[in-house]
């Protein structure tokens, strides 16, 4: 695996200023909305969900097409300036009534979650192909969050198709998005972090890159800090060791089905020990007909001293080890989202499936939602199914009810999106 992973990560990192490629990161919001007159279902069907004609919106760095006269700006008379006439920002707004069987010590059966989450986005040309997305989060479960996405696109660099990505974005972009999403439930298997080790799927700081060789072939590369979105140390640094973590996503349309396959690699250390990290598997799309999508992906990881060298007799880890040891987890996740009338249909039914297995006590899903449950699990299972209605193009309503396969119990959701 080490090779397989190393090698062709080795070559594309030097290949990086060659390749065609766009960022598969970017949201439509609002604001674009505004700008060029259109309704929000151009870009969302519903919202979040990106429409075909929204991945290329995104992908061609918020514009219809690439080197398009600027709209919406103030004639500054200098060929050098380009200033918005108003400041692009948008509103997302979740709130939600969380209704759980079977509760645990120190959680409510009923909980009003309203608001949920809170989130300013921002987002658009500030230059001949250079754009921005952004958004910060007001509140997320009753904190102020600050900022997740938050990057700069460099589009079609000297004219020759290549794409430059900086900042926050999530790992998992290239993959599932996260971030567009319609169920309440998360892709858990993006969510996994191994023992003390902070390298996970979901947001990191780094750049991206994709190549698009052909029709229908994708080759994403990415280089991220494996720290998250820590904050800077005593040192006005955001990485505690010397290690960069790279990933290498490549992906193949064949008609109705995109295969895709998934490899990152990395390092991290602490206080004198350090531990490899891998993560390998695929994931396909596949077009249910005219009626849906069914989404596919597993992941195996394996970690050669996830606690850090910190096992002892005096603090043993995890399962009583008191010695270093290697772990292996295998993710899995199905999603299924159903328009029997049509993609641009008012009614959706979702489905979710969370499988995840390691081989010691090791996990840790940062769920909230654990109650009782031990800091580190062998085992989670969930499967959801929710049912969403388009009241209005930018509100979405959500009736989602879940079952913990491991905790043998039931939790339904009910609730709303909103966009402005």
């Amino acid at each position: 695996m080490s090779r397989f992973l190393i090698r062709p990560l080795a070559r594309c990192a030097a290949l990086v200023i060659a390749v065609s490629l766009w960022p598969s990161t970017a949201h439509a919001i609002p604001p674009f909305a505004r700008k060029y007159g259109v309704s929000c279902s151009m870009c969302h069907q519903p919202v979040p969900r990106l429409t075909p004609f929204g991945e290329n919106f995104a992908a061609n760095g918020f514009e219809m097409a690439v080197g398009e006269a600027p709209r919406d700006t103030i004639a500054t008379g200098d060929p050098l300036l380009r200033l918005p006439r108003t400041l692009p920002l948008g509103v997302r707004v979740e709130m939600y009534q969380r209704l759980l069987a079977d509760r645990a010590a120190g959680e409510a059966t009923f909980d009003q979650q309203n608001p949920w989450i809170v989130k300013l986005l921002s987002g658009g040309q500030i230059a001949d192909k250079v754009s921005y997305y952004m958004y910060f989060l007001a509140t997320e479960r009753g904190e102020v969050a600050g900022l997740e996405d938050a990057y700069v696109q460099f589009t079609d660099l000297g004219g020759s198709g290549v794409n430059l990505l900086m900042g926050q974005f999530q790992v998992s972009d290239p993959l599932f998005k996260r971030e567009l999403r319609l169920s309440y439930e998360d892709y858990q298997p993006y969510r996994v972090r191994v023992g003390k080790t902070r390298a996970d799927l979901t947001y990191d700081r780094g750049m991206m890159a994709m190549w698009s060789p052909r029709e229908g072939t994708d080759l994403v590369l990415q280089m991220v800090t494996g720290q998250g979105l820590t904050a800077a140390n005593d040192a006005r640094q955001y990485d505690r060791d010397n290690q960069q973590n790279w990933a290498l996503r490549a992906s193949q349309s064949l008609g109705p089905i995109r295969l895709g396959l998934f490899g990152y690699t990395g390092r991290e250390g602490a206080d004198g020990s350090s531990s490899t990290m891998r993560v390998f598997g695929p994931d396909a799309t596949i077009d249910i007909g005219s009626v849906g999508e069914l989404n596919i992906q597993y992941l195996r990881r394996w970690d050669s001293d996830p606690f850090l060298g910190s096992c002892s007799i005096a603090t043993p880890c995890a399962g009583s080890r008191i010695r270093p040891f290697s772990t292996t987890v295998n993710s899995t996740l199905a999603e299924v989202t159903l328009w029997p009338s049509g993609p641009a249909s008012r009614w959706y039914v979702t489905g979710l499936y969370n499988a995840i297995d390691a081989d010691a006590p090791v996990v840790s899903l940062r769920l909230g939602e654990q109650g009782d449950a031990p800091p580190y699990l062998t085992a989670f299972r969930t499967g959801s199914v929710g049912l969403h209605y388009v009241l209005r193009r930018n509100v979405r309503l959500l009736g989602e009810g879940s079952w913990d396969f491991e905790r043998e119990r039931a939790r339904l959701i009910t609730g709303f999106t909103l966009a402005f």
